[in-house]
């Protein structure tokens, strides 16, 4: 898959919702998900270091299945 610089797609489980997320501007449509840069962590000199982003997600009660397809660029 190609990812465009500073993005980070994923997609939720059926029946998954996005509830909460830091450190990245998230855009939902159905189960996709993706991750961009934030205004205050856009830009990272090369070798100057890393950042970190997180979200929360509701799921139907017992389901365990997790998020798929992480890829970072």
């Amino acid at each position: 898959m190609d990812v465009a610089p500073g993005r980070a797609p994923f997609t939720l489980p059926a029946g998954h919702t996005l509830t909460g997320s830091w450190n990245g501007a998230f855009t939902v449509s159905g189960q996709s998900v993706t991750i961009r840069n934030a205004a205050h962590n856009g830009t990272l000199a090369p070798g100057g270091g890393t950042i970190s982003v997180g979200f929360q997600v509701s799921r139907p009660n017992g389901d365990t299945v997790l998020p798929s397809g992480y890829t970072c660029a």
